[in-house]
């Protein structure tokens, strides 16, 4: 699957800068983050999910 992710400026930077103290391509940095996130227990994860929703919401609601 091929996801698409805009990213603001800042956490591009940061992304970025990451990676390259990592030695790989932000973009393997990127999956190995989701990769980690998802191999979380379940509860982690469904809590993480609803912080990012509920900080979002207005962004959601907006772009809806």
């Amino acid at each position: 699957m091929k996801l698409s992710v805009e990213l603001t400026g800042a956490l591009e930077t940061q992304l970025a800068a990451a990676a390259r103290r990592l030695g790989v391509a932000p973009e393997q940095l990127a999956a190995a983050a989701v990769r980690d996130l998802l191999a979380q227990r379940e509860a982690d994860f469904d809590a993480a999910a609803r912080h990012v929703l509920a900080k979002n919401r207005a962004l959601y609601e907006r772009l809806a």
